[in-house]
């Protein structure tokens, strides 16, 4: 018998049959401190209340997300009391994914410095009319920041640079920038901004999204917590809601690659001199590889 039950069968006995306490103890054999036992613990402590508060904001966030983000709000927990609570307040939940033929990953070097590499992409959504948009997206592979979202219904080659252009006036000039096999990056007009400006452009392989880790991953966040939980009436709305989310992605998301530190954080921490931490610690001395071929 569980605690919980040897109490109430004790409670029972005192009841229907006028024993005492002792002598229901006793028939039952259950000790009287497991009877008398009253817990001393907060029914819901409040970071479990900022847990649930969290998990409605982000629905896409498994439970090591959201300890993340509560020890970078303050809370002192660990990952074992956010997965009980997430177990108990019915957050579990269990995604169905296809079957992949396994592919053989070349995985990417880890830089050590700010815009010492950027990596660019695209996405496509559908507005509520329904009309088609695209996103263009940059973002910085060491510090993991979104440096541009920009959304619009057409972003030919000439558009592009001159978003590139009010983003090194910002930020600066890399030294290398990945990105895939896209028209747009082909174009005449990138590749001119590129020996303009001495910037290398290295194109991945055909069909290998995976030579260009950080990027699809940073998409794949980008989908499901932004993209896939808004339904946008026009493109000015889905351009404020989505600057917004770059905002709170670079400020107040906790990465787990990072030492758990945002974005924002982490660049701070590397400018102050501390050395860069690699993803994975065997990718450390590995060098950027396309196709078994070193850049």
């Amino acid at each position: 018998m569980t605690p919980a039950a040897r109490r109430e069968a004790v409670r029972l006995a005192g009841e229907d049959y006028g024993l005492s306490e002792r002598r229901a103890c006793r028939l039952i054999d259950a000790p009287r401190a497991t009877v008398r036992y009253r817990a001393r613990r907060e029914e819901t402590p409040p970071a479990r209340v900022r847990m649930r508060e969290l998990a409605i904001e982000k629905p896409s966030a498994g439970y090591r997300t959201l300890c993340r983000r509560l020890r970078w709000e303050g809370w002192r927990v660990n990952h074992k009391r956010v997965h009980r609570w997430y177990r108990l307040d019915g957050l579990l939940r269990r995604r169905s994914r296809r079957k992949q033929a396994a592919l053989v990953r070349t995985p990417l070097a880890v830089p050590t410095r700010a815009n010492e590499r950027w990596s660019m992409d695209f996405m496509r959504d559908v507005l509520a009319r329904p009309r088609a948009f695209r996103t263009f997206n940059v973002l910085d592979d060491a510090t993991r920041e979104a440096l541009v979202i920009e959304a619009d219904h057409s972003l030919p080659g000439v558009r592009i640079v001159r978003i590139l252009d009010a983003l090194l006036e910002r930020r600066g000039r890399p030294d290398l920038i990945v990105c895939d096999n896209g028209p747009e990056f082909l174009s005449q007009a990138v590749d001119a901004w590129a020996y303009q400006r001495r910037i290398r452009l290295h194109f991945i392989a055909p069909g290998k999204p995976n030579q260009n880790a950080f990027i699809e991953s940073f998409n794949s966040r980008f989908r499901e917590e932004c993209l896939n939980l808004h339904w946008f009436a026009t493109l000015a709305e889905a351009r404020v809601v989505i600057d917004a989310w770059r905002v709170e992605y670079n400020t107040r998301r906790p990465h787990s690659s990072l030492g758990d530190r945002t974005p924002e954080e982490y660049r701070r921490w590397l400018e102050a001199g501390s050395p860069a931490r690699p993803a994975h610690p065997q990718d450390q001395d590995r060098s950027l590889t396309t196709g078994g071929v070193a850049v």
